[in-house]
């Protein structure tokens, strides 16, 4: 299991970046830089479709024989425990603890064979979210960009006020290399946004985003001041650079006070009766306000799914923090009937919604963690119980992924493992031709050139197809 101390994805706009009205000794200059970092970073690429990513990110690893591809007919120190149930969708069976899920297979579709060769939680997370072979079998620190900081790389540059990438994580498990979601060489203006903390507690707040109305009169002071000073650095500057400043500082001043941002972030703008089909609880809140982000403009939004608990209720003993199902974390059974019915609900609901808003061609939604479990089940001492308990150990070289919507054609299943779910026996995928799908619906190439510090060119994929399966019909 990962610590929780662990770093994610901190992002440029944070407290110091994103004009933290408590922090204005700079007027903002901080977030000035970040937008002309920003503005250099789509130099190389940028791309006029409408389009958006969810990606659900189940950190641990999701035990695919207990959710997307059980083995009723395995040996029983396989199969498990639970049983498979029927969909809307003749031929699609998912787990039973996954109840909702049944009622709309027609509008998802599973990926059974994506496989790869990390059983290390960083070298599963370097694999999955660069889609490059690390250097190191372990570690968080990437030696390659992740997927969301290539995304902001390349699509930035247009003239939404919304940020182009957006991370929510538990507080403490939000710094870049948490989960190997690091930039490497394309350099920290392409970090996402990130959201920290739990949007299910009463008094969870988007810290710096908006403006408070009594510091109002303090950001006009700071712009009066700073507008004598330009003219002065003006009237001496021969390059034009001053004018371009004037543009990124006007810039980072719209984006703070910006009405569309703030109400994209705030959630109370949603009916009750809707937060609660989504669940008071993380995943649920978090799925929600992602749904709120890409409605407003953002391309990719990553929502880390780790603790399933709600707001001051600890999960039982038997749990374990994140998805790491291992038998000295937890009981994997108690833990799934603690787990699933949280993750059934919230992902339904994402799901649900998305469609009947008309999105479900805008937003490619993928849901996954950094490999599978392994098919034999193992039984040790639980951690925290005390006691003899089952469980499931990593295993890469077999997982299951969600996708849903992007225009795709929706209730199918892609590729197979073997009889007792260790390998793919049909349609063996990697996490790359995931992504060359990811990239394709939004209009990025993956075959496109990027350079590191040494001044290599480096492919955004250096192997990997899209999955016809999951094109979109629309074009």
């Amino acid at each position: 299991m990962a610590s929780r101390k662990g770093e994610f994805c901190s992002g440029p706009l944070s407290r110091r970046t994103f004009l933290e009205l408590g922090g204005l000794s700079a007027m903002g200059l901080g977030m000035a830089d970040f937008l002309r970092l920003q503005a250099a970073a789509a130099a190389s690429g940028k791309d006029l479709k409408d389009t958006s990513v969810i990606f659900i990110w189940l950190p641990g690893g999701p035990p695919h024989m207990e959710m997307y591809d059980l083995k009723p007919n395995a040996p029983i120190d396989y199969r498990g425990e639970f049983n498979p149930i029927r969909t809307n969708v003749p031929g699609i069976d998912v787990g039973e603890l996954l109840p909702m899920h049944t009622k709309i297979a027609d509008k998802f579709t599973l990926i059974r064979s994506i496989h790869h060769k990390f059983a290390d939680h960083g070298g599963g997370h370097k694999r999955l979210m660069t889609g490059r072979v690390p250097a190191t079998p372990t570690g968080t620190i990437n030696d390659a960009p992740a997927v969301p900081c290539i995304v902001k790389k390349m699509l930035t540059g247009g003239k939404s006020e919304m940020p182009v990438c957006v991370t929510e994580a538990d507080a403490g498990r939000h710094q870049v290399d948490t989960f190997a979601m690091g930039p490497a060489y394309l350099g920290a203006s392409t970090v996402p946004f990130v959201v920290a903390g739990d949007p299910a507690e009463k008094n969870f707040k988007v810290q710096n985003i908006g403006i408070k109305q009594e510091m109002e009169a303090r950001l006009d002071d700071r712009l009066a001041m700073l507008k004598g000073v330009d003219n002065f650095r003006r009237s001496i500057d021969k390059s034009g650079m001053m004018k371009a400043m004037d543009g990124f500082n006007r810039q980072a001043v719209d984006m703070l006070m910006s009405e569309k941002v703030r109400d994209a972030f705030d959630l109370s703008k949603e009916p009750d009766a809707l937060r609660d089909r989504y669940g008071r609880h993380r995943y649920g809140q978090r799925a929600i306000l992602g749904r709120r982000l890409v409605e407003a403009g953002v391309r990719f939004v990553t929502m880390v799914w780790e603790n399933a608990a709600y707001p001051g209720k600890p999960g039982p003993v038997e749990s374990v923090y994140n998805w790491d199902s291992h038998a000295v974390n937890a009981h994997i059974f108690k833990d799934a009937h603690w787990r699933f019915p949280v993750y059934d609900q919230a992902l339904t609901a994402l799901i649900e919604d998305l469609y009947a808003r008309g999105l479900d061609k805008k937003v490619l939604l993928v849901c996954t963690g950094e490999f599978g479990r392994t098919p034999r089940i193992t039984v040790r001492r639980g951690s925290r119980t005390g006691v003899e308990q089952p469980g499931r150990d990593h295993w890469p070289q077999a997982m299951s992924v969600l996708v849903s919507g992007g225009g795709m054609q929706t209730g199918q299943v892609i590729g197979a493992t073997n009889a007792k779910g260790e390998h793919p026996a049909e349609r063996p995928l990697s996490p790359n031709d995931l992504w060359a799908s990811v990239y394709r619906h939004l209009g990025i190439d993956h075959q496109h050139t990027l350079h590191d510090l040494q001044d290599r060119p480096m492919q955004i994929l250096p192997f990997g197809d899209p999955i016809p399966e999951i094109q979109s019909l629309h074009g």
